[in-house]
């Protein structure tokens, strides 16, 4: 069953998960998502980007997931600190080059750490589906990051030696179109100072992620790995008198209280709670119809910054 549950999340990202591209540039991507995922911890973050990158025709949700897969991997192959370098320059590749990618313009990250490295025999499967070489975990971050990356029609590698540490390479198609003025994003919070949102998802990397957007946007993030946790806190925030502004829950949990069943209890405490549905299977019919369920609003995973804006203003913020 567990198995089933994860060819579906990976089929999410590859055959179901196809990009909704949007011309964009990467740079505030790449540098937001470093400082959310490295916030508070031992490791330095050093970016190299050309200031003259060119602009890339991509599903920023798709591609902030697999940088934040990446980063979160690299954190984590560094547990005494270190430095992350994330590099993003201009470059061509010609016709028969070694990716097998068309020939033409493109953007080049490499993201390298100063981890624990690989052996050869780890690389080898570094991409499969179910491999990880994490005592704990589900190896799916990598796969979905092939996937998303494949779909992109780019390229993503991996080197890497035992004490030496690890860099991924990834190439992205870049676009002949010029990038308006008007196309960059204004930054802003949002939440107003103290509002709290609790999060819960049945994955670390999610709920970092979902943090670091939250923060970002003047809220105060706590976290649930499943519904009976994320009943708890809620009663507890409630007794405690800091109650939570807004719950965003995963639709599904494995082995767990899901959003669905989890969603009812939560409005038995508070009939007035605004929770968000999160889920990476668009075609469930909460996510068609999530105010049917008790939900007052709807977020599509991988999600983004922008994404998180938009979902918190529409209910209420």
């Amino acid at each position: 069953i567990r198995s089933s549950g994860l060819t579906q999340q990976l089929l999410t990202f590859s055959k179901g998960g196809a990009p909704v591209k949007q011309l964009a540039s990467i740079v505030d991507l790449l540098r937001e998502t470093g400082r959310f995922i490295l916030r508070g911890s031992a490791i330095d973050c050093r970016f190299e980007i050309d200031p003259d990158l060119r602009p890339l025709d991509y599903d920023q949700g798709q591609i902030s997931q697999v940088i934040n897969n990446l980063l979160i991997n690299a954190k984590q192959a560094m547990p005494d600190g270190g430095t992350i370098t994330i590099k993003a320059e201009n470059c061509r590749l010609n016709q028969g080059n070694e990716f097998r990618l068309s020939a033409g313009f493109y953007v080049k990250i490499t993201i390298r750490d100063q981890g624990i490295g690989m052996a050869s025999n780890q690389l080898q499967r570094i991409f499969e589906p179910y491999f990880t070489t994490k005592k704990e975990g589900r190896g799916l971050g990598l796969a979905s990051c092939y996937s998303i990356i494949k779909n992109h029609d780019g390229h993503i590698s991996v080197e890497s030696q035992p004490g030496e540490g690890t860099t991924f390479t990834i190439y992205l198609p870049a676009s002949d179109k010029k990038l308006n003025k008007a196309e960059k994003k204004e930054k802003k919070e949002i939440g107003s100072a103290g509002s709290r949102v609790l999060v819960m998802d049945d994955e670390e990397v999610v709920r970092e992620v979902a943090g670091g957007f939250l923060e970002h946007l003047g809220f105060q993030p706590s976290f649930a790995s499943d519904g009976d946790e994320a009943i708890e806190l809620y009663q507890q925030a409630i007794n405690d008198d800091k109650p939570f502004s807004a719950v965003i829950m995963d639709l599904t949990i494995q082995g767990g209280m899901g959003g669905r069943e989890c969603v009812q209890e939560i409005l038995k405490i508070n009939p007035k709670a605004r929770v968000i549905v999160a889920s990476g299977y668009s075609n469930d019919p909460v996510m068609a119809d999530f105010r049917h369920y008790g939900f007052s609003g709807v977020i599509v995973k991988p999600f983004s910054l922008t994404d998180f804006s938009s979902v918190l203003k529409k209910v209420g913020y």
